[in-house]
């Protein structure tokens, strides 16, 4: 594959994550917080947000490599079913990387 090709690659993924995480805003997390489903689920986990977020991701994660067990073995995994599944990937990285950057995260941290 050619530098050119990669970087629309890419770059057409960034977009698509990017759509996907502020449409979805609207449905799991209230104006004040992005986070607020995080926050919650730790509650009711006895947990941190980090690791409730590490559990949900999981789901998503598992997801990714049974598509990639069914591929290797011949199944045909629509385009839009990856497309789907990559993107819920990077986003639960992406709001990892959001989690991570709560400053009550990063007290607890430093302690």
């Amino acid at each position: 594959m050619n530098s050119k090709t990669f970087e629309e690659i890419i770059t057409k993924q960034i977009d698509i994550c990017k759509s996907v995480l502020i449409d979805k805003a609207k449905q799991y997390a209230d104006d004040s917080d992005r986070l607020h489903n995080f926050k919650i689920a730790s509650v009711i986990e006895g947990c941190t947000p980090v690791q409730a977020l590490a559990g949900m991701m999981a789901k998503h994660t598992v997801s990714v490599y049974d598509l990639c067990r069914q591929h290797d073995i011949g199944l045909a995994i629509p385009h839009e079913l990856w497309e789907e599944k990559i993107t819920d990937s990077i986003n639960y990285l992406l709001l990892l990387k959001a989690v991570l950057a709560e400053p009550e995260d990063n007290e607890e941290e430093s302690h």
